[in-house]
């Protein structure tokens, strides 16, 4: 079993490990614990990266496909959409949520490590990853991965969890963060990786808004725009590649 420390270390096969252990929960759980915000989350995340209709847009981290079905709703004629995901439980269950939705012709979904993507430089007009970027072993260079294969003047989006600003609102979440939710998820998920433990000691031990922007800065990304919502529980950073 799997300890917080270790899962702590971000090291690959213990993600892919954690992971592949809730894959058959992870989306009704999400709903749940997120009181169903995990759904305009997304969509709110695809409404500010501006994404044209015949844009080609990369998810990474992809899980089982929901940010990259939120992004196939506003593509249209050429426009097509990848998922990427190291987690072969999760890909597997992505590619399913596909083909029951009739979206694969629209959506391919690849099992890819988001420190090694498999495709060439300025590829995709946006790349993208919801609650994924914190669970990288190296954020730096994830970052820069997805700045890598993003054409000149794209974007690069990351929906991710944050610290709440407002001291009292702050207070009753991480009471909830760090107490209920954790209890519910091992509940209902039965994970003997104890995944609902580590969501919040990795949301608390990654960089607060400004320090991701900064990193997205680091990275070579300009014009990087924070939003946030549901009171700051999550924030969307928005970031373009300069042109050329």
């Amino acid at each position: 079993m799997l300890t917080q420390t270790e899962l702590l270390t971000k090291k690959g096969a213990y993600i892919q490990q954690m992971f592949g252990s809730i894959a058959r929960v992870y989306d009704p759980l999400n709903t749940i614990l997120s009181f169903n915000f995990d759904k305009s989350w997304r969509k709110f995340a695809v409404k500010v990266s501006t994404v044209a209709p015949d844009a080609r847009v990369l998810d990474v981290c992809t899980g089982t496909g929901d940010l990259a079905i939120a992004y196939s709703r506003v593509l249209h004629g050429d426009g097509r959409v990848v998922g990427s995901d190291f987690c072969h439980e999760m890909v597997r269950l992505a590619d399913h949520k596909l083909k029951k939705r009739n979206l694969s012709d629209k959506i391919r979904v690849i099992e890819a490590d988001t420190l090694h993507l498999p495709f060439q430089d300025n590829s995709f007009h946006v790349s993208a990853v919801a609650f994924g970027i914190r669970n990288v072993a190296d954020l730096r260079a994830g970052i820069t991965e997805m700045v890598r294969i993003t054409a000149p003047g794209g974007r690069v989006v990351i929906l991710e969890f944050s610290q709440p600003i407002n001291p009292v609102f702050k207070a009753i979440y991480y009471y909830y963060f760090k107490r209920i939710l954790p209890f519910v998820g091992k509940l209902i998920s039965r994970s003997k990786y104890n995944a609902y433990s580590y969501l919040p000691s990795s949301v608390l031990s990654f960089p607060d808004r400004y320090g991701l922007r900064a990193q997205m800065e680091y990275c070579g990304l300009v014009n990087v725009k924070i939003y946030s919502r549901t009171l700051g529980v999550v924030t969307v950073h928005v970031g373009q590649k300069p042109c050329m």
